[in-house]
């Protein structure tokens, strides 16, 4: 890679990075006044309803749009047809849902019945999701992600005033539609003029059929994910509450709240960029090595350390009404742990074009995990959470097999690589644990553990001349200096 080349992903990242965190910050604010102005069950309604809506939304947004990414010479009639064609199959699939809302409300049994409408209504962020995918692939063909920061910033502001406003008027599940209905409607519309994303009539099923092989495989693997990711949302749902949902899913909210933004900020930076060097294999493998440590560097302490803090910390933000979630939010942070080295792996494998090994590698995942869910999931919601917690550890090695024939990546140097920041993470997360023993108020406590573990981590990155840590000083320190 070239000296230039990683400036400009550097540069792409890091304001991928300011677009996600300044996001995800102002909807983790949100998040905790709603947590407190509503009860788990409303919570655990939304997440029945998303669970259809996400799977939905796959076949909107997967497959197309990250074969028009991975296309090298993709042009205007090829985001079009994928515009159109997308419109019309959101509006198929919005249709079938609105059709099957009452059989759904039937499935889950009385006190549901409130599915129907819920689900008739949220579901209209598919159509906006088949017109904002599209946005989202030409930005990251073109790299301009400051794009994103402008319209995802209006979008969550807007929507968290309006959830906010709904939630205190006593709206209560329908302040979470509102709000999530706000934030797609806005993120579409500001992105567009952000962009000048001029609409053109014009359609060529032959250009969409180019399409359709690369996009078929990655279509499969999203579903694949995401299909069996909702099926345990589901299966929670039924088996056990609507309470009990909310607590698996507020759990999991702050850890995947935090990954899900790096991992993104990554994938959207990474793949076009490796498209672009996809007959260079030299080149793809520098570029995955960077970003596997440079997310390993940031997500580690944060993760490790969220663990070592999440009883006070559901405490003071969420209240005791949700303490249920803390064991279950500590494990999350397990699971997520090793997700840089995964999308890193991941992406690099979609770049090359090798989407049909992407597919294979997903298909055999989830037959394992299919099989140990069938094994777990009436014993507790927490035995659920342990095995994917175990199976993501054992995964990690799965994932890079590919990549030690396709870029001669082995794992043994992948863990190499993150091995130092990991190291680092345990040590801080092990002293913040135990300054928890302290006998001072909750909140005062809880500021000195945070506070205490960044600058734990930042003395042990000086100390050991962490690289990643010395290349985003000077990156600031170059800036500030300008």
């Amino acid at each position: 890679m070239s000296r230039g080349s990683g400036k400009s992903v550097m540069s792409n990242l890091l304001w991928k990075f300011a677009e996600r965190i300044t996001a995800q910050l102002v909807t983790l604010v949100v998040s905790i006044i709603l947590a407190r102005l509503l009860e788990p069950s409303h919570y655990g309604i939304i997440s029945i309803v998303t669970i259809f809506i996400t799977i939905a939304n796959v076949f909107v947004s997967d497959g197309f749009g990250s074969a028009l990414i991975q296309k090298k010479d993709a042009d205007s009639l090829d985001f079009y047809s994928v515009l159109f064609f997308n419109i019309g199959f959101s509006c198929v699939l919005y249709g079938i849902l609105f059709v099957t809302a009452p059989f759904i409300s039937v499935f889950y049994g009385d006190g549901y019945e409130i599915l129907t409408p819920v689900l008739r209504v949220l579901s209209l962020r598919l159509i906006l999701s088949a017109v904002n995918s599209v946005q989202q692939a030409y930005v990251s063909k073109q790299m301009m992600f400051r794009k994103f920061f402008w319209s995802t910033l209006f979008g969550t502001i807007a929507s968290a005033v309006v959830g906010i406003f709904l939630a205190y008027k006593g709206f209560g599940v329908w302040a979470l539609v509102a709000q999530y209905l706000t934030n797609t409607t806005v993120d579409t519309i500001v992105l567009n003029r952000t962009m000048h994303f001029e609409i053109k009539f014009i359609f060529s099923f032959k250009r969409l059929k180019t399409l359709i092989p690369y996009g078929a495989g990655i279509l499969g693997t999203q579903l694949l994910i995401t299909g069996y990711q909702e099926l345990r949302a589901l299966l929670i749902g039924k088996i056990y509450s609507s309470a009990d949902l909310a607590y698996y899913d507020k759990g999991k909210q702050f850890p995947d709240l935090i990954v899900t933004n790096i991992n993104s900020s990554v994938g959207a930076v990474l793949f076009p960029k490796m498209s672009m060097e996809q007959d260079d294999p030299i080149r793809i493998k520098a570029t995955t090595r960077m970003s596997i440590r440079f997310s390993a560097f940031v997500m580690c302490p944060l993760m490790l350390g969220m663990a070592a803090v999440a009883g006070p910390f559901v405490r003071i933000v969420l209240t005791d009404k949700w303490l249920q979630c803390v064991p279950l939010l500590q494990m999350f942070c397990i699971v997520y742990l090793f997700q840089p080295i995964h999308t890193a792996n991941m992406q690099a494998i979609k770049a090359i074009g090798r989407s049909d090994i992407y597919l294979k590698l997903e298909i055999a995942k989830k037959i394992i995990e299919l099989v140990s869910l069938i094994a777990v999931m009436r014993i507790s919601v927490d035995a659920i959470v342990i095995s994917m917690a175990v199976l993501t550890a054992a995964f990690t090695f799965v994932n890079s097999i590919p990549n030690s024939k396709l870029l001669d990546y082995k794992f043994s140097e992948q863990m190499r690589d993150i091995l130092p920041c990991i190291s680092m993470s345990l040590v801080m997360a092990g002293i913040v644990y135990v300054m928890g023993n302290i006998s001072i108020p909750q909140l005062p406590l809880f500021l000195i553990q945070v506070f205490s573990g960044g600058f734990i981590y930042l003395v042990l990155a000086i100390m050991t001349k962490n690289r990643e840590f010395s290349y985003i000083y000077n990156l600031l320190k170059s800036k500030i200096d300008k």
